[in-house]
């Protein structure tokens, strides 16, 4: 029996494995050079007369301009200025940055003696471009970009200690946390989570010579929380809107965002007796204090108009926002306003209205952030926000397929993890 189980796993293991998606590859953008060593052995294979090429390498040093380092590295000022004029239109020589790296290419020695031995100057602009110099006449100067791969990649993640510090155990890339937190902006508060909540995500993100240069785009994920999942599947319409939609076709963004900020936590919650820190009185606190620190930027959580931006004694700097017949917001306690905010204005939902700070009555920066529902105070915490315009109805069916489609994909990786770990049991 136990012989039988084992050529079992095995069948199991080898079907999954064939039909998982969880680390596929495929090239994004034409195939260029990997590094910059590479990309001088393609110049060689490119041009063949400059096999006899020796490459000396180094970095941008401190104060050194385009103009200097070419004369550096053997040039005359006219020769140096040939060629910025001629890589005018392909690189801005402003831009040059202290330490990025360079290879330079001479024709005769590495400590050239003639005025023409440097032939190629290539500088690694960022972590995918390359810019390539031609140092003789004519000058020129072209562009070269390292290849780009797309993987689809699938994390499952359970929270122990942080999302990020739990994520990056598992392999994931930051910026991943990033994009979960940019979906679930508007469900979940990613400074609220909790021990035991779970992110099981399927995602395409790009690579560059194995490293993680972006999210793609996330296909599918679950959030679960306190037993209950929150589901989220990738359809875009085309209509250069929303792309991201719960199980039952509902935008995952909403009125409102689920906080004003990034912040470091909740110093304050929603009380009608709190012994306020200054005065020592007990009296209502009908909003909720985030700790963030002094200059983070703070965002209207809603379109809507601003009725007032002044300062407002205990609560200092304070903007008001009506968002619509319903809700009014306001934002205490600024360091200053967004540049160009003024009263009557209209704002759109994620604008920067102002900064962090501890003006009025204030132990420390903060932002005091309050809600009004029909002219009462409502906890912000536990506001209840409606989805933005759902998906269009004729789409309901693609997404339908959509939403099947990513499923099976996640079981089949979880059935194909299951494969390993019973093979490794037997």
């Amino acid at each position: 029996m136990k012989y039988l189980n084992i050529i079992l796993a095995l069948i199991i293991f080898a079907s999954l494995a064939s039909c998982s998606g969880s680390k596929s590859e495929s090239n994004d953008i034409e195939t260029l050079p990997l590094s910059l060593a590479d990309t001088v052995q393609v110049i060689k294979g490119t041009l063949p007369c400059l096999d006899s090429l020796v490459c000396v390498e180094g970095t941008v040093k401190s104060g050194q301009f385009f103009s200097t380092l070419l004369t550096s590295l053997g040039l005359s000022q006219q020769q140096a200025y040939n060629l910025t004029e001629a890589s005018r239109n392909v690189f801005d020589v402003r831009a040059l940055r202290v330490g990025n790296p360079y290879t330079a290419c001479y024709s005769e020695a590495e400590t050239p003696d003639g005025e023409n031995s440097l032939e190629y100057l290539i500088y690694e602009k960022d972590a995918i471009s390359c810019i390539v110099f031609k140092c003789t006449p004519e000058y020129d100067a072209w562009e070269y970009k390292k290849p780009i791969t797309t993987r689809t990649s699938y994390v499952d993640v359970t929270i122990n200690t942080s999302l990020w510090n739990d994520m990056i155990s598992e392999g994931a890339s930051p910026l991943l946390i990033l994009t979960l937190s940019d979906i679930y902006s508007w469900t979940v508060d990613f400074f609220g989570l909790q021990k035991g909540d779970r992110f099981r995500v399927l995602y395409d993100e790009k690579l560059c010579e194995n490293k993680v240069m972006a999210i793609d785009t996330v296909r599918y994920s679950v959030y679960t929380h306190a037993g209950k999942d929150f589901p989220m599947v990738m359809f875009d319409q085309k209509d250069g809107g929303n792309i991201w939609w719960n199980e039952n076709g509902e935008s995952m963004r909403k009125a409102f965002l689920k906080a004003p900020l990034k912040y470091s936590r909740i110093s304050s919650g929603f009380s009608y007796a709190r012994k306020h820190p200054v005065t020592r009185k007990v009296q209502p606190h009908t909003g909720v204090d985030y700790a963030a620190p002094a200059g983070t930027p703070v965002m209207s959580i809603g379109d809507g108009v601003v009725i007032s931006r002044k300062y407002e004694g205990a609560g200092g700097n304070t903007v008001r926002i009506r968002h619509n017949s319903v809700y009014t917001t306001a934002y205490l306690h600024l360091s200053r306003y967004a540049s160009g905010l003024k009263q009557g204005q209209r704002v759109h939902q994620g604008d920067v209205i102002g900064y962090v700070g501890s003006t009025g009555r204030s132990t420390g920066p903060h932002l005091d952030f309050r809600v009004w529902k029909n002219g009462s105070p409502i906890n912000p915490l536990k506001m209840e926000s409606p989805a933005a315009e759902p998906l269009k109805k004729e789409n309901m069916d693609a997404f339908r397929r959509n939403q099947s489609r990513f499923e099976a994909q996640v079981d089949s990786i979880h059935a194909e993890t299951h494969a390993r770990i019973l093979f490794d049991l037997l």
